[in-house]
């Protein structure tokens, strides 16, 4: 993996991640691709939004359909079709999220599998061989993801797991991808410079803010983000996991931020709420059963180029596959093009400017 600066505009940075498999433009939105699909889209239809690279993950993976599927195809990129670069979460969110059915441990995590009830474990070397197995380009080390709320003792022993496990990870993993350590210490500020500096000390080539977008206040977020963002090593990428609306991939370049990913544009779609140059319109509404109009005037996606609000809203009153499938197409496209405005505006050195029109201009609905 090679990564360069190209520009920079204040601390926002413009940037190409250089991979065995292509190059990401950064800054960049990973659609989610969680069981080895982007849902109601194909790799194709994905790849036309201009994603240059996506996220699987290794727990749901592992549970389902298992690597010895995967293997048959030569790994993720074969089975799933998609020949340019994967990121893979490692699973630790997932455990995290599993409360009620995991028991936690230094050496890893015992839980029940939500498919099927059997008992699993999984460590930083389980999850390090999964992924190696996957073939992933970028691989994320197995990490706790803290709670919130939280107090500062359970934070900070919650952290410092976290790096022991990411030093297993470094010694246990061998393969084609690229290791990506991930800063944890929920929302204290001394806990997540700490994590910053152990982490960099086992060493990196890239590294994630993870354990945000839990339930914090989202001026915890941002009050986090802007401590430690700027402290991360400048000649790698920053990658925040699991966040985004709009206005938080907009801040988070603020903030000098190069990747991020999250469920929001393609589960938001799935559910009737799409994004605008003019905020979201929530097209199961009533009003929009005479509406002729395109979504977005301004989108030049298939499904604004080709169909109406009412006919979009028509879909979802049905129960027709095709309505998921065009908003999922024009929700991944408005954030993609986003991405890209983003970067024109840090080429340009605008990207203040733009930043602020942006929050100015987007409703908050």
């Amino acid at each position: 993996m090679k990564f360069s600066l190209l520009s920079t505009d204040q601390k926002a940075r413009r940037g190409e991640l250089q991979l065995a498999r292509g190059t990401v433009a950064t800054p960049a939105f990973m659609p989610v691709g969680t069981s080895g699909t982007v849902k109601a889209l194909s790799p194709e239809e994905v790849r036309q939004t201009g994603a240059d690279i996506l996220l699987g993950n290794t727990f749901h993976l592992m549970i389902q359909p298992g690597t010895e599927v995967i293997d048959l195809h030569n790994g993720l990129h074969g089975f799933m079709n998609w020949h340019r670069p994967i990121l893979t979460d490692s699973g630790g969110f997932q455990v995290w999220s599993l409360q009620d059915l995991r028991r936690l441990e230094e050496k890893g995590v015992t839980f029940r599998s939500p498919l099927d009830g059997r008992q699993i474990f999984m460590g930083p070397e389980e999850s390090m061989s999964i992924q190696s197995a996957l073939d992933s380009d970028i691989v994320m080390t197995f990490d706790e993801c803290t709670h919130y709320p939280v107090t500062h003792e359970q934070a900070a022993d919650s952290m410092q797991r976290s790096v022991r496990w990411a030093s297993r990870c470094v010694e246990s993993y061998h393969g084609n991808g690229t290791l990506f350590g991930i800063v944890q210490g929920g929302v204290f500020e001394e806990l997540r410079i700490q994590s910053l500096e152990q982490t960099m000390e086992i060493g990196f080539k890239g590294y994630a803010l993870g354990g945000l977008s839990v339930g914090e206040p989202k001026e915890d977020m941002l009050r986090i983000l802007s401590e430690i963002a700027h402290r991360m090593p400048a000649d790698c990428p920053r990658y925040l996991m699991g966040v985004g609306t709009p206005s938080d991939l907009v801040n988070g370049v603020r903030h000098g931020i190069d990747m991020f990913d999250c469920v929001l544009p393609t589960r938001n779609a799935r559910n009737g709420w799409l994004y605008t140059q003019k905020g979201i319109v929530k097209i199961k509404h009533n009003r929009y059963r005479l509406d002729s109009k395109p979504l977005d005037s301004q989108c030049g996606c298939y499904t604004c180029t080709h169909y109406s609000r009412s006919y979009l809203r028509h879909l979802f009153q049905k129960n027709e596959i095709l309505g998921l499938r065009l908003c999922s197409l024009h929700n991944l496209h408005y954030y993609q093009n986003l991405m890209k405005r983003i970067r024109n505006a840090i080429e340009s050195r605008t990207f203040e400017d733009f930043a602020d029109s942006f929050h100015e201009d987007y409703p908050k609905n």
